[in-house]
């Protein structure tokens, strides 16, 4: 009888050091998406920086994005803000884009928007699946934050890679996480 007891609270014990991501998807998905990832498909010499920085406390799970480097023939440069909000066990993923390319991490202005880039937010919904989140984009929504996404695209995070995905035509960019 002893045995089973002391087998009881080992179990109790560990059922209560459920570890923080478990509980909490947006934090899992935050670390996921946290660093510096390289491009790593055909044309694809873009890096892609995410960085925590907390600017509102009601949202304490933004990440300030960076996009830069060259796809195929064309320069790119994005910025903007990543928002992750609890959605039951989904996360909601909102893109706000910063048009401004003189505003950073480090801006006093990273969480303020104008009209213009508010309105140009793309969202989609997160759900864990495997070791990470999926999502799609729902089609034309995200055209005014990321030029050229007209169609709907799939997101892939995973720990140590991120995977985008044309819906419509299978183009697909792959990013590898070269720093934490």
């Amino acid at each position: 009888m002893k045995r089973y007891r002391v087998l009881l609270a080992a179990v109790l014990l560990a059922a209560g050091a459920v570890p923080i991501r478990a509980q909490n998807p947006s934090y899992t998905l935050t670390a996921i998406l946290t660093g510096t990832f390289q491009g790593t498909t055909p044309g694809n010499n873009l890096l892609l920086s995410t960085q925590p920085f907390t600017a509102d406390p009601d949202h304490p799970y933004d990440l300030f994005l960076t996009i830069s480097g060259k796809y195929q023939e064309d320069q790119v440069r994005y910025q903007g803000v990543l928002r992750l909000d609890h959605e039951g066990r989904d996360v909601l993923l909102t893109y706000v884009p910063h048009f401004d390319l003189t505003v950073t991490a480090f801006s006093s202005n990273a969480a303020n928007f104008t009209d213009r880039e508010a309105n140009s937010a793309c969202t989609l919904n997160m759900r864990a699946r495997g070791d990470g989140f999926a999502g799609e984009t729902l089609g034309s929504s995200c055209a005014l934050a990321i030029r050229g996404a007209t169609t709907k695209w799939t997101i892939e995070a995973e720990p140590g890679s991120i995977r985008l995905r044309d819906a419509k035509t299978g183009e697909t960019l792959r990013f590898k996480r070269i720093e934490k």
